[in-house]
């Protein structure tokens, strides 16, 4: 999606409606005038009219679209993303009456969907809360925007190739950065290490936030983190094993939103199953580090998930770390022979030194933070790979500083550059 520009801003109505038939239209043109809108912008046709139209002219500040008629509306709305203007609060209805759709067009910045047939009161609180967005100051959110935020996700290609261990590196040396403040969120809930390596002990913040996600918000992070200095905050769990934890994708997508905003960059160490489970969290990530090392197995997983990711995070800038590499043994599969099967080049290589590894563990430090030689290199390449601001001033601006500028407030569609 492009930035928006002056002449598109100041060419955007601040209202458009797209419904598929008469009756949601005369309640539509019933309920405008309630708010001081034109009712002269409600069109008939659906949200294929809607991706038509917009394609051609400047998205309205509030967009109102019917799905009624839409096979596959999550995907359907990826549409819609490609044609809307940056800021554009999308509001949705159809006539599927189903809990998990409606959390998944939330999950993917629809501002709220109504259930059709709807009624005028419904209709009229919807567009109020619309209109009570549009009309926030922006102020708090402008100061947000400038600052140096990034969100990260580590996933291992495999088990035991040292994604967790990258994920605190990773988050110890941003939050090693002058004035910036970095969280690290751990979910793998049952057998996670992310307050472990740092000698602390979890909490119960993570699992509280699963099991009640409406207490989730700006004061409950600054509760359930635990602190590993001024700079760096973790929210780790060791729930009990007997008692599985059933993640809820909406929870966790909300707790990823609320992190954000509390700090200037979120690592998130995601087990590979989780990924899978809940795609909708990688759009949060604005890079996604994928960990393996040169194995068969690890050769078949990661072509496997650099698919996934180009399906489920295209936004996101995938930075593949190549970890335990040793010269003796030779690896299963050579540098060459990986790169040839993955149809990529491998961006960080990391050596595997045993008592580094071993020292760091022993001391409750991130392996980062006593790193030495060719290690510390990899480190620091590894950390600059995911640092915006350090990338050459001829590149692109990165994928997620442009997510940033498209994201004015929670619940912006995702068509507007929503996380």
């Amino acid at each position: 999606m492009n930035a928006i520009s002056p002449l598109s801003a100041g060419a955007r109505d601040v209202f458009a409606a797209f419904v598929g038939d008469d009756e949601l239209a005369s309640t539509m043109r019933a309920v405008l005038p309630d708010l001081g809108w034109p009712d002269d912008h409600v069109n008939l046709g659906g949200l294929q009219n809607a991706v038509q139209t917009l394609s051609v002219t400047a998205s309205p500040a509030v967009l109102f679209v019917d799905l009624s008629d839409a096979a596959d509306p999550i995907t359907e709305i990826n549409a819609l993303a490609e044609v809307c203007e940056p800021g554009t609060i999308v509001l949705a209805a159809g006539t599927v009456n189903d809990v998990g759709l409606y959390r998944d067009l939330v999950a993917s910045g629809i501002q709220d969907y109504l259930t059709k047939p709807v009624q005028p009161e419904v209709l009229r609180e919807a567009l109020l809360q619309a209109q009570i967005m549009l009309q926030a100051p922006r102020g708090a959110e402008e100061e947000t925007a400038d600052r140096p935020a990034l969100g990260v996700t580590v996933i291992g290609a495999r088990g035991g190739v040292g994604a967790s261990t990258l994920a605190t590196s990773l988050a110890f040396m941003l939050g090693d950065r002058a004035g910036s403040s970095t969280a690290l969120l751990d979910l793998d809930v049952q057998f996670g290490t992310g307050a472990l390596s740092f000698d602390l002990e979890p909490g119960r913040g993570l699992t509280d936030a699963l099991e009640n996600p409406s207490r989730i918000d700006g004061l409950f992070i600054e509760r359930a983190m635990t602190r590993v200095n001024d700079k760096l905050a973790v929210l780790s769990a060791e729930a009990p094993i007997n008692q599985p934890m059933l993640a809820d994708g909406t929870a966790l997508h909300q707790l990823e939103e609320e992190m954000l905003a509390a700090f200037d960059a979120l690592v998130v160490d995601m087990p590979r199953s989780m990924a899978v489970q809940h795609p909708h969290l990688l759009a949060q990530s604005g890079y996604v580090v994928l960990v393996t090392d040169l194995s068969l197995a690890a050769t078949r997983d990661t072509i496997r998930l650099l698919g996934f990711l180009r399906q489920h995070a295209p936004q996101a800038k995938v930075v593949v770390a190549a970890n335990k590499v040793q010269q003796s043994p030779p690896p299963e599969v050579s540098k060459g022979d990986f790169e040839a099967s993955i149809e990529r080049k491998v961006d960080i290589m990391l050596p595997f030194d045993v008592k580094q590894c071993t020292a760091a563990a022993k001391q409750g430090k991130a392996l980062a933070a006593i790193a030495t030689g060719k290690l510390k290199t990899a480190m620091e390449q590894l950390r600059t790979s995911v640092s915006p601001q350090e990338e050459d001033e001829g590149e692109k601006e990165s994928v997620l500083g442009k997510m940033r500028a498209l994201l004015p407030s929670k619940g912006t569609a995702k068509a507007a550059g929503a996380r």
